[in-house]
């Protein structure tokens, strides 16, 4: 009971949001794959300087949820959608790389260990770099040290080069509302997506590499999954957050 009101709720504020910030060209949308709900939000290459990646707000202290992260936008910007990027310790330290307007606050790990973390393999998530959108294992990420305006490391990667993670088993009973991001072959553009229900991993692979044709793609974390799409009335409360990723535009 607890959790629908929560999700009552944040639907109440999202409707609330949407009546007074605009849709910013329909950046999300529910969409259907293979008997699962999703919604997924789309960001095309010329939208690539408008994605941000927060942890901390000018005090120092971390933001924790989009309330705190749209409170951070300058006048005449809107939050078109944010969702949670990648795994945090209990200080809501990033767990792998952060790197946010080019500038590194924590290192890349490529040890593996225990938990869907070490589950390798892993990678990175690389937006203004060579290509608009990457997605890049972390061990390859280590050697090729690309530029990024900003990054964050999370696992395991769901698609890579094409092919599921290998651990991922279709008659799973591992499931969890997950939250993600794949890119298109070319890097013009990038899916962030998150399940409607509890998925298993192959699911929400199969939703990134069949349903949208990412050639690869990066897990951001489960069960505390939420999202912030104002264009669908949604704004999830839930527990605070570590990394928040989203699209700013302007009213």
């Amino acid at each position: 009971m607890k959790i629908d009101l929560k999700r009552r709720l944040g639907l109440a504020f999202g409707a609330l949001i949407a009546m007074t910030l605009p849709a910013l060209a329909g950046i999300c949308e529910k969409r259907d794959f293979d008997g699962q709900g999703y919604v997924i939000c789309t960001l095309t290459a010329g939208q690539e300087p408008g994605l941000r990646l927060w942890l901390n707000g000018p005090d120092g202290r971390t933001l924790g949820d989009f309330t705190a992260v749209r409170r951070t936008l300058a006048q005449g910007e809107s939050l078109g959608f944010a969702m949670n990027a990648g795994m945090y310790h209990p200080d809501f330290t990033p767990v792998g790389l952060y790197v946010s307007d080019g500038v590194s606050q924590h290192d890349l790990v490529t040890a593996g260990g225990g938990g869907n973390f070490g589950m390798l393999p892993n990678g990175v998530f690389c937006a203004g770099g060579a290509r608009p959108y990457q997605v890049i294992e972390s061990r390859a990420f280590a050697k090729a040290a690309p530029d990024c305006r900003l990054a964050t490391q999370s696992g395991p990667m769901l698609v890579i080069d094409g092919a599921l993670h290998p651990r991922f088993l279709v008659d799973s009973d591992s499931r969890y509302i997950r939250n993600g991001v794949g890119v298109s072959p070319d890097g013009q553009t990038a899916w962030f997506a998150i399940s409607d229900r509890a998925v298993t991993f192959h699911q929400f692979g199969r939703l990134f590499r069949d349903g949208l044709g990412a050639r690869d793609a990066l897990y951001f974390d489960g069960s505390i999954s939420r999202l912030y799409a104002p264009g669908l009335g949604r704004a999830d409360f839930g527990r605070r957050l570590g990394p928040i990723i989203g699209y700013v535009g302007q009213n």
